[in-house]
């Protein structure tokens, strides 16, 4: 049996979560003050998502343009997210929420424009 330590990041609470494993099975959470931490313990243990915040470049602008994921990818994803989204370039004008990259990776998961740019 493993014991792995967390803490839970789904409310302000902060709960301290244990969570004992028996290889790659969850045998039990304790810590948790409400059901959303087991829940949160469960998915950061067994599919660990990040949502990307970055910026790429705008090549008819001295600027940036922040961008994101649509919704969280698989953290095992985040390095080669990130390689994709250094080369990639894009041309303003651009409107908040246009597609940036579609399908990040393979994931399924579109990457947004956080802000317009004129």
């Amino acid at each position: 049996m493993e014991i792995r330590k967390m803490t839970c990041v789904v409310c302000p609470r902060g709960c301290s979560l244990e969570v004992t494993l028996d290889g790659e099975r969850i045998v039990s959470v304790t810590g948790n003050t409400c059901k959303r931490g087991v829940a949160y313990a469960e998915a950061e243990i067994l599919h660990p998502e990040r949502m990307l915040t970055t910026t790429v470049k705008v090549t008819n602008r001295r600027y940036m343009m922040p961008v994101r994921t649509r919704t969280a990818i698989p953290k095992d994803k985040l390095f080669a997210a990130m390689d994709v989204l250094m080369q990639t370039r894009i041309e303003a004008p651009v409107k908040i929420g246009d597609v940036i990259v579609s399908d990040l990776c393979g994931t399924g998961v579109d990457v947004v424009a956080a802000e317009s740019m004129a």
